[in-house]
């Protein structure tokens, strides 16, 4: 019963799949068992349908990549005034979740979450929540995923397009009735979506596949960086000498500023060697083709891949492997990517996939967790690991929680005062 499948953790056949022999893979059974939480989207899409969202996402994207920073202000300031009203024990999970809740829907529908009332934003959050965990079980399934849905998860699903609706709503409102320039500007993500798509419900699914990715990935980079760099303080202290010396003014984080911090983007590469965001991704054969490696006696000659197989990516094990990495592949050592040899490293690193589905919101997430991580060493640099809590653990015997995501199940307690 079910499908069978390979699993591949080989540079080589992982470039295969996602790049030189990409139009032999599609996403098979992932898009029925997303389409009730995220529908008609760049993540549920294949081929053309697949193409067409991809450039209608790309240039609002690429227009992030030449603004200034200050669309992250008020979501750092609000995170950063909870953290300093907290006291003792504080852990930082939910906070940057809700961090990047914010980042993201501002992007995305004109304005945070934050700004809507208490019991919508909650509810919002909670449905997201458990639909995400959810359609997980339901790809676990494969063939079988719709034997799984239950009310909650359906009613769930109803909550998010409805608060979805209410913003595409707001948008296209706002543009009939001519409002102000600076009003339009707001919505021009969604305005740009439905001036192609023609239909506000592919607008609203749309941007919920994109909400799920700009969410979970980069609150999920945020947590295990802090959580690595309070168990690793001459880690910590360096990079703190390093934002003093670039950034100790005060005034607004620039990209110029973030470019000079060579030592951040080694640690946020090591964090997501180690954690990437997304440990497992999928792809089915849907035609008869083959992997470069895994046959043969020694494991290196070209394997059948029949059609309709499974193929299971796994960058967790991969980021993992010592005879790519060295003897020390599970010490968390961000002064590594200072090697030049690693910045062509190919695909035996890919956090943020590869190939022609490379995730378009990379930049924006790398600057987002930039400002956070500045903006939160500047205010609390005497930011460490709570009395009692366990120090640093052998890299794979932390307590880790695998959703569509991998999240920290210990969570990011830290004492701040």
């Amino acid at each position: 019963m079910g499908s069978m499948g390979y699993t591949t953790f080989d540079p080589p056949n992982v470039e295969a799949v996602l790049s030189s022999k990409f139009d032999d893979y599609y996403l098979g059974t992932r898009r029925g068992a997303m389409f009730p939480f995220i529908g008609e989207g760049i993540f549920t899409q294949d081929d053309g349908a697949w193409k067409h969202s991809r450039e209608l996402l790309r240039r609002p994207f690429l227009k992030t990549h030449y603004q200034d920073l200050k669309g992250f202000q008020e979501p750092i300031n609000n995170l950063l005034s909870k953290m300093a009203s907290s006291k003792g024990v504080l852990d930082l999970q939910p906070l940057f979740f809700q961090f990047t809740l914010a980042t993201t829907t501002a992007l995305i529908f004109g304005q945070p979450v934050e700004s809507s009332e208490d019991e919508d934003q909650d509810s919002f959050a909670r449905s997201f929540d458990h639909a995400s965990w959810i359609t997980t079980l339901r790809s676990r399934l494969t063939d079988f995923y719709w034997l799984y849905n239950p009310a909650h998860y359906r009613a769930a699903c109803k909550t998010i397009k409805v608060f979805a609706d209410g913003f595409v709503n707001r948008a296209l409102s706002a543009k009939d009735a001519g409002k102000a320039d600076t009003e339009n500007d707001r919505y021009a993500f969604i305005e740009d979506l439905y001036a192609s798509l023609k239909d506000e419900s592919l607008v609203r699914d749309q941007l919920i596949n994109i909400l799920l990715a700009g969410r979970d990935t980069t609150a999920c980079l945020l947590t295990w960086t802090i959580f690595l760099l309070v168990r690793h303080t001459p880690v910590l202290e360096r990079l703190k000498e390093e934002i003093r010396s670039v950034a100790d003014t005060g005034d607004d984080i620039t990209r110029a500023q973030i470019q000079k911090m060579g030592y951040l983007k080694c640690i946020l590469n090591e964090t997501l060697r180690l954690y990437p965001p997304i440990p497992l991704n999928v792809r089915f054969a849907n035609k008869t083709t083959f992997l470069p490696r895994g046959g043969g006696p020694d494991g290196t000659s070209p394997v059948l891949v029949p059609q309709g197989l499974g193929i299971g990516i796994v960058p967790y094990y991969m980021h993992r492997r010592k005879d790519i990495w060295g003897a020390d592949a599970l010490d968390y050592r961000p002064e590594r990517w200072e090697d030049p040899n690693l910045q062509n490293i190919g695909y035996a690193y890919m956090p943020f996939h590869g190939g022609p589905r490379t995730c378009l919101g990379k930049d924006f997430a790398l600057t987002e967790a930039s400002c956070l991580l500045i903006r939160i060493l500047q205010s609390f640099p005497d930011i460490r690991l709570p009395p009692g809590d366990p120090p640093a653990v052998p890299t794979g015997q932390e307590k880790q929680e695998l959703t569509v995501f991998l999240k920290s199940a210990e969570g990011c307690r830290v004492v701040v005062g």
